[in-house]
């Protein structure tokens, strides 16, 4: 799945505020320069609208990276500043507060500029403006995405534009619209997909490059691996960088257990036996194809479970609906191919079965994917628990990868049910 795909989806299903127990690293230029922090939205210089907006989106008090972040945005003079942080710890929230402050209603030309590397994550953000400038009632929100054409000698009088590259391009030097001049305050977000997708980059840059020196430049990435940083630097020269530490997925909080069956038919009843003998809250359960996910789907749906299923063939707002809907209880199962495997953050799943193991196309075990799916149950140091269902001719797929992680899977009788209810204990 494209990472601007699984970025969307987080933004879409993310309604609250992640806790993350990651810690936060400060890099700055000068390290004798005072550092602020705070602990409620109060302490920041915000008009009274803003904070009624922020409220009205359920922040109650800052995530982490906003207590860092939002008082370098907000400062006088403004500072550019790279935030590092994982999907659903706030960092639209926090850029976008920076965009509405920074914006003066009195003033009807574009005066923020923030990118987005595809048509729906531009349109996402801008949702996360209408929520939290709800009562910013003068200032307004324009898309230089495709499909909204402006002709040459439009007069261009909202003081937000949120675009994708390719469009603002032909915005600013092709229709001449948008007078990046007049700039003060230019965000690039989810730098990492900018970087990861052909011919973005450059056109993000050669956007900057047309700024003024004074114009503030805000850079969100969920990662801050080395091309991120270097593709920083030639945005701007020794910013200031927040980091969350990326949350590293291990298997030592996830108990790890396989069984072995004969056919898909009595991987099925094992399944079933399993489910039984769990009061399992909520559960993802892996498949290697889409008809195997069709098939499973079928039959747990017939024996009067309430399932839902993610594949590839969804589009990205079909997706995150599955995944609100899970989330929100309203299915207890969600069954998904590899689409999910990584990326998509369910915090109150505990169980994680894989029905069946993922293997490349040497028949070899995948063992990424397989990092990436039993995660899903050891999310944000919640202890979990990971079931393999396999056939007797995959057998040596599960000793390989217990090798590879240097781990133990130990082997579970389907049909012990006293072991399983032990287990379960």
């Amino acid at each position: 799945v494209p990472l601007a795909e699984v970025s969307l989806m987080n933004k879409l299903i993310h309604t609250s505020l992640v806790e993350s127990q990651q810690h936060v690293e400060i890099l700055q230029r000068d390290p004798s320069s005072p550092l602020f922090s705070i602990k409620t939205f109060e302490e920041l210089p915000l008009k009274k609208e803003l904070l009624q907006g922020v409220y009205m989106m359920g922040f109650n008090r800052p995530s982490k990276i906003q207590e860092q972040a939002l008082p370098l945005m907000l400062a006088y003079p403004p500072q550019n500043l790279i935030a590092q942080s994982q999907s659903g710890t706030g960092k639209t929230a926090a850029f976008v507060l920076a965009m509405l402050s920074r914006a003066s209603a009195s003033e009807k030309y574009p005066q923020c500029l923030c990118l987005a590397p595809t048509y729906e994550l531009a349109l996402q953000i801008g949702q996360v403006v209408g929520a939290i400038g709800k009562f910013c009632t003068d200032i307004k929100v324009n898309y230089a995405v495709r499909g909204n054409r402006v002709l040459k000698g439009t007069v261009l009088e909202e003081q937000i534009i949120i675009g994708t590259p390719g469009t603002t391009l032909d915005w600013c030097f092709k229709q001449r619209v948008l007078d990046l001049t007049k700039i003060s305050l230019f965000v690039l977000d989810e730098a990492d997909i900018m970087i990861d997708t052909q011919g973005l980059s450059c056109q993000s840059i050669r956007i900057h490059r047309a700024l003024p020196k004074s114009c503030q430049v805000l850079l969100f990435s969920a990662t801050y691996k080395e091309p991120v940083r270097a593709f920083a630097e030639r945005i701007i020269p020794d910013p200031m960088v927040i980091k969350l530490r990326e949350e590293e997925l291990t298997l030592s909080n996830i108990r790890q257990y396989f069984m072995v069956c004969q056919s898909s038919d009595e991987q099925y009843r094992a399944l079933c036996n399993l489910y039984g003998s769990f009061t399992i809250g909520q559960v993802m359960i892996f498949c290697q194809t889409r008809r195997l996910a069709d098939w499973l789907s079928g039959k747990m749906s017939q024996d009067g479970h309430q399932v839902a299923i993610l594949t590839a063939e969804l589009t990205v707002v079909q997706r995150a609906s599955v995944i609100q809907r899970f989330r929100e209880g309203k299915e207890k199962v969600l069954i998904a191919t590899n689409v999910c495997a990584r990326g998509i953050d369910v915090q109150q799943v505990t169980t994680v079965v894989n029905f069946g193991l993922p293997m490349d196309q040497d028949g070899e075990p995948d063992f990424e994917t397989y990092l990436h799916r039993i995660g899903r149950a050891g999310r944000f140091g919640h202890r979990g628990i990971a079931f393999s269902v396999v056939q007797r001719e995959t057998v040596q797929l599960v000793h390989k990868i217990e090798e590879y992680f240097q781990t133990t899977i130990k082997q579970l009788d389907p049909y012990d049910m006293d072991e399983l209810e032990k287990l379960a204990a």
